[in-house]
């Protein structure tokens, strides 16, 4: 419903600061921004980490369990996709568009594919019962109720990333109707794939203490060739690994277009580097690499820790979804700033905004908790130490900030330096970061309002006084596109200026 209001490739971050009020709008923005950028981070890491996973497990088939999947190569496996996304998205707009077009139909066909070749071929099939009803528990926790809590991430990370149609409107025709469709058809296209996925496979087990403890260390394989053997297994699972290869593609698209937009207004350590744009690809090459990077660091941990993906996964799906919540929630404390779209909910908004926010909340809270039990330090569930240092990292610390208010003009330049972007909203961030700049054509404004043109700085006799009354500008002209920059409307100019 926002996206059809407001398509813009900011997404929440610049939705959190349309939908407040002028007074709250940077802060809104600010962390709703952050939180997006580590999940999406996190998100690339974890489909990466998953595929490096399925590529050791055919190699494993391939070489007759002789080799067997050890922490240091499944780390190298996730390197070398994640630099294979960064190759692939660095090509241009024309290769993404035709990968794109591949990824969609695939996407869909494969999955079904390999579900009824494998149902087909299974020598035997588990009952119903054993599928729907049989509960099957090895985390050592006693509790059936917190066992089944906890098997939520999963389902809950694989529903994440829509906002992905969000961060590629400024380059989709009809934005205002494609971002909103593609963000539904995400969800309802993967809830019915994933059901027959998950419950194809089930039916499929031959063996489910054989499945669990499979040397390839990824269960799905041993189902596979359990029922296809192994050269029929590594077919099928070359499906598969090409379709989670699309999907991480897309992951380092939408995360590279969310570093742009974030740095284009001064939000991020070394914004003037990753706002910049390739013009023989027309590609910020620079956020793409930037994404590539972190997804590749954050595989790390999983050398030394068992729950390493859990905790990956964890991050992604608490980081994005807090960020979903932001804009919601500023678009339910203050309605009136909302202008609906072509695509509404009508009466129903204000529900579905609160059952959102509460879920929200209720999963914040479960996915930081630990999977098993005993606990100890390789098992330990790090997502709360994750999302705990974006938390207070972006928000400053309010004792720091009393002190800099008696000590500011000694201190603040060192603490700018040791603590970054992140560490200085409450600091000094929240005087200078003033939400984010607008990169809409004319036209597609027409209709919209999304906010005030900022007038050129020299038109103004005091600019920096000018700019602190300006809503949703950073301030900082020399960062906005050239879209942005474009003649600004007369109406739009004289009321920024009165403001």
């Amino acid at each position: 419903e926002i996206s059809s209001a407001y398509p813009t490739s900011g997404g929440l971050y610049w939705w959190a600061a349309r939908l407040s009020t002028p007074k709250h709008a940077p802060a809104a923005s600010w962390f709703s921004g952050w939180f997006n950028l580590i999940g999406q981070f996190a998100v690339t890491a974890g489909i990466d980490y998953g595929l490096a996973l399925m590529i050791a497990a055919v190699i494993s088939i391939g070489q007759h369990g002789e080799w067997v999947p050890t922490a240091g190569a499944t780390t190298g496996i996730h390197i070398a996709i994640c630099v294979s996304h960064g190759i692939a998205n660095s090509l241009g707009p024309g290769v993404m568009r035709r990968i794109n077009s591949v990824s969609t139909w695939w996407q869909v066909i494969c999955p079904l594919a390999v579900i009824i070749t494998i149902l087909a071929c299974a020598p035997t099939h588990q009952s119903g019962a054993f599928v729907f009803t049989h509960f099957n528990n090895n985390t050592g926790w006693t509790s059936p109720g917190y066992v089944v809590l906890c098997g939520l991430l999963q389902a809950q990370f694989t529903l994440t990333g829509f906002d992905s149609s969000a961060h590629m409107s400024e380059e989709t025709r009809n934005a205002e109707i494609a971002g909103p469709v593609g963000m539904i058809m995400a969800i309802v296209v993967s809830a019915v794939m994933g059901f027959i996925f998950l419950v194809g496979f089930l039916f499929c087990i031959q063996d489910l203490d054989a499945t669990i403890n499979s040397s390839t260390n990824f269960p799905v394989m041993q189902i596979i060739v359990d029922t296809v053997g192994e050269k029929g297994g590594i077919v099928l699972m070359v499906m598969l690994i090409l379709a989670c290869w699309f999907c991480g593609f897309a992951s380092v698209t939408a995360n590279s277009r969310m570093i742009y937009a974030f740095s284009r207004d001064g939000a991020m350590p070394g914004s003037e580097y990753w706002h910049q744009v390739n013009k023989k690809m027309q590609t910020p090459i620079n956020a793409v690499w930037l994404s590539v990077f972190v997804a590749s660091i954050l595989g790390l941990p999983s050398l030394g820790n068992d729950t390493a993906f859990s905790a990956i996964t964890s991050v992604a799906t608490i980081g994005l979804f807090l960020s979903y919540a932001i804009p919601i929630a500023c678009k339910l404390l203050n309605r009136k700033a909302f202008r609906r779209g072509p695509l509404h909910l009508g009466r129903f908004s204000e529900p579905i905004g609160c059952i959102a926010l509460l879920w929200i909340a209720f999963i914040t809270v479960l996915f930081v908790l630990p999977p098993e039990y005993p606990i100890t330090a390789v098992n330990m569930n790090y997502a709360c130490l994750a999302i705990g240092l974006v938390t207070i990292g972006a928000g400053g610390n309010s004792k720091m900030l009393i002190f800099l208010s008696k000590k500011k003009q000694k201190y603040c330049g060192k603490l700018r330096k040791y603590t970054g972007h992140l560490g200085r909203f409450l600091i000094d961030g929240h005087k200078w970061f003033k939400g984010p700049v607008i990169n809409l054509s004319d036209d597609e404004r027409v209709g919209v309002d999304l906010e005030m043109e900022q007038p050129p700085v020299e038109e103004i006799a005091d600019p920096e006084k000018a700019l602190k009354n300006v809503p949703y500008g950073n301030g900082d002209t020399s960062s906005t596109s050239s879209s942005s920059s474009s003649a600004p409307k007369k109406h739009a100019q004289e009321k920024t200026v009165t403001e």
